[in-house]
């Protein structure tokens, strides 16, 4: 079974209210999956952290996506890994993020939810604070976890 470690970048710390921004899936030493929404939030939705750190980080004209397309993106990427479990170090708030867009469906029968933990924890993670973006944030967990 492959480890995928999930991470996500949104607009504020209110679960009630908060809207996906971006969200990244990478398999250490293997395939990833990067995407950024271009229709879900504004930046009057965002906090002041998320302004100031977050947005300058992304590349929309790259890497934005409607829903409908990142959805379908999504859905073929995990589709094509066969069994896998998702990773996250802040499951409670990327988890719902990841099913939200997965969207009425759900996820694919391949994918498990067994194993969310916290692997940055785990790690004893000594370095820098993270990006704060979710390709890189996920990246780093993938590389601190699947040594």
């Amino acid at each position: 079974m492959r480890r995928v470690f999930l991470d996500t970048e949104f607009t504020k710390l209110n679960q009630y209210e908060y809207k996906l921004i971006s969200l990244a899936l990478v398999v250490a030493d293997g395939p990833e999956f990067y995407v950024e929404l271009t229709d879900v939030w504004e930046e009057a939705d965002c906090s002041d952290f998320v302004l100031e750190i977050v947005l300058p980080q992304l590349d929309l004209d790259t890497r934005g996506r409607t829903t409908e397309k990142a959805r379908a993106e999504l859905l073929a990427f995990l589709k094509a890994l066969g069994p896998a479990e998702i990773i996250s170090d802040a499951p409670g708030w990327d988890w719902p993020l990841l099913v939200w867009l997965a969207g009425p469906k759900g996820l694919p029968e391949n994918v498990l939810a067994g194993r969310i933990g916290s692997p940055i924890e785990e790690a004893e993670y000594l370095g820098p604070e993270p990006p704060h973006h979710a390709l890189l944030d996920a990246r780093l967990v993938a590389s601190l976890t699947d040594r």
